[in-house]
């Protein structure tokens, strides 16, 4: 398989595990997995553990998110667009969540206009 293969193929999985930009049951068991290792800070020091409150059931929810830095400035980059629950759950929030990775530390989020991103 080609490097092109593999990445089409990489992202088609992801399209069926985020049908309707959401989660189907596989995607939760395997995010809750990722959740629990992230908040632990053994994994790796990018991927990290983001908790928000959801916007309507006000419960807060756990999912893993790769934290890009460059410059010294930390970015959390949604691999799947804009239009995706976690985004709506941080925007609702007004930026508010807590990053886990050993320890927990209250942030509040603000979005980058796509003007504005970092060079990829």
């Amino acid at each position: 398989m080609t490097q092109g293969g593999f990445k089409q193929w990489l992202y088609s999985g992801k399209q069926w595990l985020y049908r309707g930009q959401r989660p189907n049951w596989i995607a939760r068991v395997l995010n809750r997995a990722w959740a629990t290792f992230a908040s632990s800070g053994i994994v790796s020091t990018s991927v990290i553990t983001m908790e928000v409150t959801g916007r309507t059931s006000g419960r807060i929810v756990s999912l893993p998110v790769v934290v890009a830095i460059v410059d010294n400035q930390r970015y959390l980059v949604s691999m799947l667009g804009e239009n995706v629950q976690w985004v709506h759950n941080v925007r609702a929030a007004r930026g508010r969540a807590v990053l886990r990775s050993g320890g927990r530390e209250e942030v509040r989020l603000e979005e980058v206009p796509p003007s504005n991103e970092p060079p990829s």
